[in-house]
């Protein structure tokens, strides 16, 4: 998806840009000939059956999975020539819940956002403790405070990894399954905040969903991705026609949820098998 002009003549770079990117675990290819240009402010939604390779386009933009061929920037810098502090600057990353290898109470989670731009003698500065104060109200896990993060349940877990990355305060914002723990309350509450993120703060985001619905719903543009490939990018509407969804995903069509026409939109998910 090309950007828009600006004016008559100049097209911003892409704030995210990846061409040709291929990549691999070992012998493994994971992705092939990848292309794909996000402009700032936009919001995408990455889509696919399980093992496409959606996973691996987060950690190869993150830079944690580094491509065989084809090159990726960032804020337009090759990402291999960034350091981690220079990547977490312009790029925060919501994993799946993980587990944590140490003790720690939430607020010291959520303050671990702020480590890129922490003076690295003084620590952190009144700035960054109103910044996490203000991710942890946005998010609203205040009622988290005080706990030690490892007892927290998977979805709790999530919460405090998006106020972390929240307060990480980057331009752009990758999220890996934000709402595979989360209850249905939850996940709504998610996708909203995702989408005054976007809107409000001007925050890029790019997100792995399963839930088509969810997708389809919260976000304009889906780029939808199996074997390794882009199959198909653009609105909702069109990347989840029928075929596509019988193909891809081997399911009824009929039982996604989908854009209803514009401005109209259905919450929903579930599929049967084809027989």
């Amino acid at each position: 998806m090309t950007p828009q002009a600006i004016g008559h003549d100049a097209i911003p770079a892409p704030i995210l840009e990846l061409s040709g990117v291929e990549a691999a675990y070992r012998e493994r290819v994971v992705l092939r000939g990848i292309d794909l240009a996000v402009a700032a402010g936009e919001r995408v939604a990455v889509i696919g059956p399980n093992g496409a390779g959606k996973s691996s386009l987060l950690r190869v933009v993150a830079g944690t999975l580094r491509p065989r061929a084809g090159r990726v920037s960032l804020a337009g810098e090759p990402v291999e020539r960034l350091d981690r502090m220079a990547i977490a600057r312009r790029l925060a990353v919501v994993p799946q819940a993980v587990a944590l290898p140490f003790a720690a109470r939430v607020e010291e989670v959520v303050g671990l956002g702020r480590l890129p731009h922490e003076d690295p003698f003084r620590g952190q500065r009144p700035s960054d403790r109103a910044a996490v104060a203000a991710a942890i109200e946005r998010v609203g896990i205040g009622g988290l405070l005080g706990r030690d993060a490892r007892e927290l349940s998977l979805g709790e877990r999530q919460l405090v990894l998006l106020a972390m990355a929240v307060a990480q305060a980057a331009p752009v914002l990758a999220l890996d399954e934000p709402t595979v723990h989360l209850d249905l309350r939850h996940q709504v509450d998610t996708m909203e905040l995702l989408g005054d993120l976007n809107e409000r703060d001007g925050t890029t985001i790019l997100a792995v969903l399963h839930d088509l619905g969810l997708a389809a719903h919260f976000f304009p543009r889906l780029v939808l991705i199996a074997d390794g490939r882009i199959v198909a990018d653009g609105s909702p509407e069109d990347v989840l026609a029928d075929d596509r969804i019988r193909d891809v995903f081997g399911v009824d069509p009929g039982f996604v949820h989908r854009p209803a026409g514009p401005g109209r939109s259905i919450v929903g998910g579930g599929a049967a098998l084809l027989r």
